[in-house]
């Protein structure tokens, strides 16, 4: 048995510029972190009594008699990609899926870190991330960015760069304290809204007002540096952070009709004033996670405009996905065990 631990994702700024269509012409550049929230999967291979040949239990049970009967798509295109045969999968969350916490992205590299593993491999952060990329953006063909696998992978709070088809990762350099007081600072809501991010990010990347999108996302882009900067230099106010967090979502409500909703704009409205300093929906728009940038002092006049929402405590994490138990048990193929 293989259980591997994988966190969630809080993207602050950059988000959108992570997109190859957009990175290979104009460069892209993002500011995350992982946080203490994770996917659990659970992987071994299924005894060979079960009348079945694999067991996927994730929002649905599938039970199946070969790969091309799975209908989850990235559990079947895993299995292809490196050769699974006969295995139990389930899966847990800390958080619901599809809310613009990089949930998909984070379960395929908690997947293909316990597939290695069942294959009694170990792989880098980086070929987990490549692989991650590889089986949604090509074998699956859902539209998106990479950031998504790529802070899964290698946790932490971190600038990713994209370019020429290419990623790298620089963390950022914060004093404990600071990042602490940043962490004291923000607030995370759950607005109860699930939807697909393929689908927002298709609207966000059609060929519509173009020309005010890329110019957006250019942007949205330099706001990187800022936050960088922000974040790095001891000197700095970190209440412009927050505000940079409040400018960078004007920008990305603008991009596409999707992002936002009344709905959601009444909410931001509410943290707004009620003393946040900034924010943001986090992921591809639409729904899921609202971030809040609230100064110690107002925490409780937010929490208390919004407590119809969901509030979620969090602390920063830096681990990344790790294999958080590894007992792995000898497979013979049924064939070879003449079990029809």
């Amino acid at each position: 048995m293989i259980i591997t631990k994988t966190p969630f994702r809080i993207s602050f700024f950059g988000g959108g510029t992570d997109v190859p269509s957009f990175f290979n012409e104009h460069g892209g550049a993002v500011i995350s972190t992982t946080f203490d929230k994770f996917c659990y999967l659970v992987v071994r291979h299924l005894p060979p009594f079960m009348p079945f040949y694999s067991e996927l239990v994730y929002s649905k049970m599938e039970r199946v008699n070969s790969i091309d009967e799975i209908q989850h798509p990235a559990i079947r295109e895993a299995m292809r990609m490196l050769d699974i045969h006969e295995i139990r999968l389930s899966y847990e969350g800390d958080l619901p899926a599809r809310t613009g916490l990089g949930t998909s992205s984070t379960f395929a590299v908690g997947m293909l870190n316990a597939f290695y593993a069942l294959k009694g491999k170990q792989v880098g952060k980086r070929k987990l991330a490549e692989d991650a990329i590889y089986l949604e953006r090509e074998l699956c063909k859902e539209v998106g960015g990479w950031q998504d696998q790529i802070a899964a992978s290698f946790g932490g709070m971190n600038r990713i760069d994209f370019a020429d088809n290419q990623f790298k990762i620089t963390p950022i350099i914060i004093h404990p304290d600071r990042k602490a007081l940043l962490n004291q600072s923000l607030l995370l809501f759950y607005t109860g809204i699930s939807r697909f991010s393929s689908e927002v990010q298709q609207e966000t990347l059609s060929k519509t007002n173009q020309q005010n999108k890329i110019a957006q996302f250019m942007e949205m882009l330099q706001l990187v540096d800022e936050a960088q900067a922000i974040l790095e230099n001891k000197h700095s106010d970190f209440n412009d952070f927050g505000r940079l967090l409040d400018h960078t979502w004007k920008l990305k409500r603008n991009t596409g009709g999707k992002v936002s909703n009344s709905f959601i704009d009444d909410i931001y409205e509410k943290g707004i004033k009620a003393g946040a300093l900034g924010g943001k929906l986090l992921g591809a728009g639409g729904g899921g996670f609202l971030l809040f940038y609230v100064e110690p002092d107002k925490r409780q006049n937010v929490l208390n405009a919004l407590d119809n929402l969901m509030n979620v405590p969090f602390i920063f994490e830096n681990e990344g996905t790790t294999i958080a138990y590894y007992n792995p048990e000898t497979y013979i193929p049924r064939k070879e065990l003449n079990i029809d």
